[in-house]
């Protein structure tokens, strides 16, 4: 059963009955949040045309709890989970309970992690435009295991299962092969690349025109 806690104040004393996010309003949504554990960080983000969670991979240990933070826009996180918006198959570990933070415009959304295994979650207003992303608690399991997350990210791609479990948090956006740097240096590689092919083909056509022949032909006459 989800438990939703709205709270006011700096010290965040104030409490009332729990209600979804509104515009100017510090919001604070917790589900199944009885951890002991770490407590991650995600962030949520508008920045012109891109919408995403950073980071996109998270590992996380059995009890540790995850809090998602407006830092721009409006959104929500939501598990892949039958009975979710827009969700119509389930990708978080079989006997896992599902969340779905509504949309919040402020403040954050918490969920603390039981089960092991590889939870695929999304933000309902912009899933379809790629915001979507993984966490693994434990280790990797379940059906997100081997399946296509249903939904392409927009920069990047949702990090492999194993690769959160080395590198246990992996940023936004995330590019396979490229260590991080992100695309920068996956620019700067690209362009070094193209730079040393292009110099290449332009000695072979150089050659190719028989402007040394001349002076090949003439070496040793002197």
């Amino acid at each position: 059963m989800q438990r939703r806690t709205f709270l006011t104040g700096v010290a965040g004393t104030g409490a009332a009955v729990g209600s979804m996010g509104q515009a100017g309003a510090v919001t604070t949504l917790r589900q199944d949040q009885q951890g002991g554990g770490t407590t991650h960080t995600v962030g949520m983000y508008t920045e012109g045309s891109d919408y995403y969670f950073d980071p996109v991979g998270l590992y996380v240990e059995p009890g540790d709890t995850v809090e998602w933070t407006i830092e721009s826009g409006q959104h929500s996180t939501a598990s892949y989970s039958q009975g979710n918006p827009q969700a119509s198959n389930t990708l978080i570990p079989e006997g896992a309970k599902s969340w779905d933070s509504g949309v919040i415009s402020s403040g954050s959304f918490s969920y603390t992690f039981r089960t092991e295994g590889t939870y695929d979650y999304y933000c309902t207003p912009h899933k379809s435009l790629g915001m979507v992303a993984r966490i693994v608690c434990g280790s990797p399991g379940g059906p997100a295991e081997g399946t296509e997350i249903p939904d392409e990210v927009g920069s990047g791609i949702v990090p492999e299962s194993e690769t959160i479990v080395e590198d246990k948090s992996l940023e936004y956006p995330y590019v396979p092969g490229v260590s991080h740097g992100g695309p920068p240096a996956l620019f700067w590689g690209g362009t070094g690349v193209f730079a040393a092919t292009t110099l290449y083909l332009y000695s072979v056509y150089d050659r190719a025109t028989g402007r040394y022949d001349d002076n090949e032909a003439g070496e040793g006459e002197y």
